[in-house]
């Protein structure tokens, strides 16, 4: 009979370990496009998301390469505050503590919304009088 019980715990423990390691697996970008399109961040009346302004991350691409972030709410010097402001304001929800899992996930979503093509390079004119 103890044998059976080492056994079951065992496999009790296997099985934690591996539903630990399969939710790991998820990327931060991941977890962060999940935290981006959630109603979570707002004060849960609005309904809205970060995703509601920015529909599958719209107007965010190349984010993440800038240097100063300009939002309605003024200009910001981290992506962080740039996030928070629009969580406050937009979402009426609460900053998020910029050490966090949840503001980490988001920073490395919105870092992974890239420009598409060769949108973020300028068009150059034609010579004139060639």
């Amino acid at each position: 009979m103890r044998f059976i019980k080492i056994i079951a715990l065992s496999l009790l423990v296997v099985g934690l370990v591996a539903s630990g390691a399969l939710a790991m697996k998820h990327k931060p970008s991941e977890r962060g496009k999940t935290l981006f399109n959630s109603t979570s961040l707002g004060n849960g009346t609005s309904g809205n998301s970060c995703g509601t302004c920015h529909p599958d991350g719209k107007g965010l691409e190349g984010a993440g390469a800038k240097k100063e972030w300009k939002t309605p709410g003024g200009t910001f010097k981290t992506l962080e505050e740039a996030v928070n402001i629009c969580v406050t304001t937009a979402l009426k929800g609460k900053a998020l503590d910029v050490k966090s899992k949840e503001m980490k996930d988001l920073v490395s979503y919105i870092k992974s919304l890239k420009p598409k093509g060769n949108a973020a390079a300028p068009k150059k004119k034609a010579p004139v009088g060639c």
